[in-house]
């Protein structure tokens, strides 16, 4: 037996679902373990600075204080409830929280896969691509609670997908609470939801679309006029009016309860800070140098909400151009939040990266193109990377050269959602060949 065929059949092995589970359990507790040992003994430490703040928040629960007595805790108080075992337990709870959201993450992207069509050895290979990516198994492990929110996330698309509207309305308020950027969602969900709903109406109604047009039967005919009420009364169906009630009871049930407890420094921290923020640090937003530049000036404030213009109009394009397919249409959503917000670090890819496996299997290009794409993308980052590390390490002043990368960074993801966007089919080849 030749060494290639030795490595595809324990490739093979290992993308069996629970083996590579059970890997990236393994791998995971491995870098919790390596984490304690380097950061008692080197310089450089391996937990991030944000898992000592949560921590610290906490701490000040369990005292019965305000977590927001910790400076820069700008998350909502449940994060710093979550995390109290920390105080009580070990300090390696939160970790091993954060761990157990990235498996899950994994399973649900497994369990959407199934659904859209993916058999199961195909499903575990596309879920392996965030099973065992290093990017969120470092992220979680070094104490950043990003997976929590993929977890959320792909909760309520699973949900969704398998319309249990209740579940998912629950899981969407509560990951908007959590971090506001889901917000985002709410119009293609809306829509998914409201015109679905007018569809299926249609064609129990009688309506028949053949080749663009509608052929209008009798049936059809008597419900015409409804069709012509406007827009605005689509929004009123019994699907949306549950998934918005819930989802609305969810986040303000959340928000009521935290600022009876923590009052305006509550409203701040969590909501109001992110929308008002002007982070002058480097960073691969498009926008930093102009906000480094205007720091000190009376419209920094104005210009910093200025840039929410071209995320607001591109959104809703998306929206409006893809709400039919929920899991692209949130790929999308976040892919461009990303790239065109005012901050810009690199665990903010997480966001969007944990909803590309679900895109994955409709994405009809040569593996060549794929790669080329990703190559691309790591050369945008490395282009940004170098005159950072000058500007932080070696004192020098790059400033410049680091907006321009970041403007070539921004070129180079708008491309990448283009190719992505060219090369989608919208259903799966399987799902295809049997509704044909």
């Amino acid at each position: 037996m030749n060494m290639a065929s030795i490595v595809e059949k324990g490739m093979s092995f290992l993308m069996k679902k629970h083996v590579l589970f059970t890997v990236s359990l393994a791998v995971r507790l491995v870098l919790v373990f390596y984490g304690v040992y380097q950061d008692k003994t080197m310089v450089v430490k391996y937990t991030d600075v944000d898992y000592h703040v949560f921590t610290d928040a906490a701490r000040f629960i369990t005292q019965g204080e305000s977590p927001y007595r910790r400076p820069t805790y700008r998350y909502t108080p449940l994060l710093a409830w979550l995390l109290t075992p920390n105080i009580y337990l070990n300090p390696m709870f939160g970790k091993l929280l954060f761990v157990a959201c990235d498996l899950l993450s994994g399973l649900l992207l497994h369990h959407l896969l199934c659904l859209r069509g993916s058999d199961g050895d195909t499903a575990s290979r596309v879920a392996s691509l965030w099973l065992l990516n290093p990017l969120p198994a470092g992220v979680s492990t070094r104490g950043n609670a990003e997976s929590l929110l993929a977890a959320l996330v792909l909760g309520t698309l699973l949900c969704l997908e398998r319309r249990q509207l209740g579940p998912a309305a629950a899981l969407y308020g509560l990951s908007v609470h959590m971090k506001i950027y889901p917000v985002t969602y709410a119009l293609p969900i809306a829509l998914s939801l409201a015109l679905g709903a007018r569809e299926g109406q249609e064609k129990e109604g009688g309506g028949i679309r053949k080749g663009g047009e509608e052929t209008v039967t009798a049936g059809g005919w008597k419900n015409r006029w409804r069709r012509g009420v406007g827009l605005l009364r689509l929004f009123f169906c019994k699907d949306l009016l549950l998934f918005g009630g819930v989802a609305g009871g969810v986040f303000c049930g959340l928000t009521a309860l935290f600022y009876y407890m923590y009052g305006w420094n509550f409203l701040f921290e969590t909501y109001l800070y992110h929308l008002t923020r002007r982070d002058i640090r480097h960073n691969f937003s498009p926008y930093f140098y102009m906000l480094y530049l205007t720091a000190d000036s009376p419209w920094s404030l104005h210009l910093g909400l200025a840039a929410f213009i071209p995320q607001v109009f591109l959104l809703f394009q998306v929206s409006l151009a893809f709400y039919s397919d929920l899991p692209f249409c949130f790929f999308l959503h976040t892919a461009i939040f990303v790239s065109f917000n005012k901050v810009c670090t690199s665990q903010y890819f997480l966001w969007y990266l944990c909803l590309l496996p679900v895109v994955i299997p409709r994405l009809r290009m040569s593996v060549k193109r794929g790669v080329g794409l990703l190559v691309l993308w790591f050369a945008g980052q490395a282009m940004w990377l170098a005159p950072a590390y000058l500007l932080e390490f070696e004192g020098y002043n790059t400033f410049r050269e680091i907006w321009l990368a970041g403007l070539l960074f921004l070129v180079i993801n708008c491309f990448i959602m283009d190719q992505i966007i060219s090369h989608y089919q919208a259903k799966h080849p399987a799902l295809r060949q049997k509704t044909d």
